[in-house]
Order: structure tokens, then sequence, then C-alpha cells
């Protein structure tokens, strides 16, 4: 075999068996690889940015790492505003770069560029291939980097680049030979001394595998007996929720609100979270979102196993018990259309286990009514950088192809990656989105006006605004294969949600606000 197909069936043999694909002439010897190896499936993407948010998205639903296939440093560069979310979310997920032959290097063709340079700020292992007989080793040793545990903000992102020369000469098909490595254990004397410490004036912050069901299960039980807090950071990679969990809430997104919130918070306990910091800088509020005389007290990091030291804190503790949330489905909303009525319909009618994938625009607002009553898992927006949500949908979708998927996104954002649709149409994904189309980017006025200025003038409102011309996102779905329709009520938009939902593959709603 050659180095490209040393490279795929390396991947396989570590149970890396997906990858999301924007190949060009550097990746011909990685693509006839992929034809060989069955047991490995590419996805084509249509644009960079999907690929890298789509392996993000199936790597927070499998916890194994999925593969992109890039050519070059521009296309890598294309992608690397979903791979700063991805990095942010601390998933697994290797990079596969094809480059240059070594010896055309030298002769800075029109697409050479320091593909290594582009790599960095979001990788925490960067590889390039020297030789063909070496690629199998590279790619075993980029799977144990995206599988190892990296402190934030550092993530786990391995980036290999793989020159066409290292891919068309022989190559060597590598095995797994050691295990990955486990979250590392928290010291029991960091929880024998935290665990006294929790009372009812105490917030838990939890992220990581905290908020997976055993962890928060655990940590419900701690807050039974101490009557403490439980909170998320303002954007986790990942929740689970639904009634029969104990209630976890999420600090609010501006500074001012945090700060409201933990306002009679006397120790703050981080269970695999940061210290909470203001989103950006602004002229009146602190960076730092931790009140003034409370501790900060660290039990862990997120790529530890927090949720290990809940259970043995809840264990020490005597905490046997929890309050699960056991709501109940509110009726389908009827009247005005706006984001805490999609919320509701989403609450009513999703499907037990759905999996909700996030971007920027309303649907945040469906958390607090869907969680009480609906169990999910819930993706976050999480590194800021929008057009995130439609591409993690699809990688959640092909990692749990039994469970129902929403998208929910504002029309902005979901302008950065539209090219999502494509691919949930050609693989028949049972992705459901959602746009909340308000025709602007409406948390830019929202920012503008925070500075203090009393009205938005017409040339800074041109900036925001999206409506001149609208964007007809039913035809922009249904252009891509995608069934889609426009819902300007309430009413309207259970119909279509239910229509949604009968439907054998994906479907776009453009909720009209």
């Amino acid at each position: 075999m050659n180095g490209a197909e040393s490279l795929v069936r390396t991947l396989v043999n570590h149970g890396v068996t997906q990858c999301f694909a924007n190949p060009g002439t550097s990746e011909m010897h990685l693509v006839q690889a992929i034809d060989r190896v069955s047991e490995f499936n590419a996805s084509l993407c249509l644009f960079e940015g999907v690929c890298s948010g789509a392996a993000d998205g199936y790597g927070r639903m499998s916890g194994m790492p999925a593969t992109t296939l890039l050519h070059l440093g521009a296309g890598l560069g294309n992608g690397i505003a979903n791979l700063h979310n991805c990095r942010r979310a601390g998933t697994p997920l290797i990079n596969v770069i094809g480059d240059h032959a070594i010896h055309h290097a030298p002769y800075d063709a029109p697409l050479t560029s320091d593909v290594e340079a582009v790599a960095k700020p979001v990788s925490s292992w960067i590889r390039s291939s020297r030789t063909s007989n070496g690629v199998g080793l590279d790619v075993a040793d980029a799977t144990h980097a995206a599988m190892g545990n990296h402190p934030d903000p550092n993530g786990n992102i391995a980036t290999l680049i793989v020159p066409t020369d290292c891919a068309w000469h022989d190559g060597i098909e590598r095995r797994q030979t050691r295990p990955f490595v486990e979250r590392a254990k928290i010291d029991t004397q960091v929880i024998d001394t935290v665990a006294p410490q929790i009372d009812a004036n105490t917030v838990l912050l939890l992220d990581g595998n905290a908020l997976t069901e055993d962890g928060i299960e655990a940590a419900g039980r701690i807050a039974e007996k101490t009557r403490c807090s439980l909170f998320t950071p303002t954007f986790p990679a990942r929740v689970e929720a639904g009634p029969q969990l104990p209630s976890v809430n999420r600090l609010p997104y501006f500074p001012e609100h945090v700060l409201g919130t933990l306002a009679n918070c006397s120790k703050l306990v981080l269970v695999g979270a940061d210290v909470p910091v203001s989103f950006f800088a602004y002229r009146d509020q602190p960076s730092s979102l931790v009140p003034d005389g409370c501790d900060v007290i660290h039990v862990g990091h997120r790529h530890e196993d927090v949720a290990d030291a809940l259970i043995q804190i809840a264990d020490g503790i005597g905490a046997n018990n929890f309050v699960a949330m056991n709501g109940e489905r509110p009726n389908v909303p009827q009247g005005r259309l706006g984001a805490r009525s999609i919320g509701q319909a989403l609450a009513a009618l999703a499907p037990h286990e759905s999996i909700v994938s996030v971007d920027s625009g309303g649907g945040g607002a469906a958390y607090d009514v869907m969680r009480g009553c609906v169990r999910h898992s819930w993706l976050n927006l999480t590194g800021g950088s929008i057009g995130d949500g439609g591409p993690v949908a699809v990688g959640a979708a092909l990692a749990c192809p039994e469970r129902t998927v929403f998208a929910l996104l504002g029309d902005g954002g979901a302008m950065y990656t539209l090219q999502y649709l494509w691919t949930a149409a050609r693989e028949n994904l049972n992705i459901k989105s959602v746009v909340f189309s308000n025709r602007q980017y409406n948390i830019l006025e929202v920012e503008y006006l925070r500075m203090g200025v009393n009205q938005v003038g017409d040339r800074a409102a041109r900036l925001f605004d999206l409506s001149h011309p609208a964007l007809d996102w039913v035809a922009l779905a249904k252009g891509q294969g995608v069934p889609a329709e426009k819902a300007t009520t309430s009413e309207e938009f259970s119909d279509a949600l239910e229509s949604a939902l009968a439907c054998d593959g994906p479907y776009l709603i453009e909720a009209e606000l």
C-alpha cells in the first residue's frame, strides 16, 4: 500500500472512521485510499467551515475524533473559525491537510503557504510527515494526541500535514498498540478539602464531564444535601438535560447579569470550569466576574474526571438523593411567534433523546423551556464564532443516526455555513433546522446601544440590517434539496414542526420574527 492508504487504515485501526472532506489536487491519493477502505466513511462538504464544524459535532456526540480532509493552507484557513469553536469545546478532532510534494515546495507554486503557521492557533499537536513509511506512525500519534488530556485552552485538535509524495510512495499500516490515555482522577486530598466547605452560599460551576448524566446526578445529590446552587458556564460544549435529571442553570451572557447572579455567592467551586470572565471588555464592567469577597475553590480542570470527583464528594457527605425536574410538556403555543414560543413548541413536540445544536440568534431561549420536560443533549456555540450550529448538527446526526437533531440558528449566523444543508440532504440526515429570521444581526445592535448611544443611526443600522434584500430561507433550503416552509405565527410554526418531524430526512422552518 502507499502512504495514503496506510493513513486511512491506521485511522480505522484506532477507531476513527468518519471524515468530513473538501479535497483538492494534493489530496487525490487520500481520496483514492478512502475508495479502497470500506470501513472509512467520508462525507463531502461544500465549504471547509462545514467540515470543521461537522467534525466538532461528531466528536462531541461520539467521544471519538472525526477527521477533516482539507486542501493546503488555504483550505485549512477556510475552516479555522469552526476549528476555533472546536478548540474551545475541547472536542477531539484530527485535521489531515494535503501539501505540496517535498521536492516541489521550493518552487513556491501558487497555493504554497506555511500550513503549520495556519494550524498553530487552533491545534494542540502539529506534525508534517517527511516520509511515506512514517505516515502511518504519524497519524497514530495524531490520534493519541487528539484523545489526550490537554489543559484549557489548548483543546484537542491534532493537525497532520501530508505532502503528496508521502502519500503516493510506499507506506506501512499501523495497529493500535497502546490504549488512549484516560482522564486523570482528582486527588482525594482535594476532594476531602472541598467537600466540607460546600454550603447554601456556594455555587458549583460545572463543565467537562461534570455535565454528563452521571456528573449532573452527583451534583444534584450535593445540591439537595447542602442547598448549594448548580450552574454551567454561559457556553458549555455539551449538557445532558431532561425531566429525570436535576436542574442546572446557565450563567447569563452580559457581565452585569453574571455578577447579579453570583451576588450572594461566598464560595465559587470550579468543577471542570474556569473562572467566569466577561465575553468582551466594557468600560464600566470588570473582566473577572467573581464577586468581591467570593472565595474561588478549584476542584479540577475540564480535561480531568470531574464527574468522578462529584460522585466522591456526594458519597463522602452522605448525599444520597437528588430532586429531578419532572416537568410536564407545555401546550403548543398560540399567537405571536417569538423565541419563547418557538422554545415552547419544541418543548411540546420534540422527541425524547433529541440533540439540540444552537448557534447565534434566539435558539438559546429554548434551553430553559425544554430542559425540564424533554430528554436531550444540548450543544452550544462555544467559541463565539457564529456559523457553527448547522455544521455541528451534521456531525451529531452522523454520530447518532437514531436520534432527531435540531439546529436552532440565527439568520445571520446561518448564512456563514448554509452549505451544511446540502450535506444534510446528500446524507439524508435527520436534522430539523429552525432559522430565526429577524433579518438583522440583532446582537450587534444590542452591543451598539450598550455604548450609551440613544439610537442607531441610519448608516450604522445598514451594517446590522439583513432585509435589503431579504433572505429567502425556503428558497435557499429547497435549492440545496431540503424541504422547507415559512411560519409567521405560533400556530403555523407548530404545524411546520409536526411536518418536519414526520419527514424522513432534513427539513427547514424559516421562523419569520
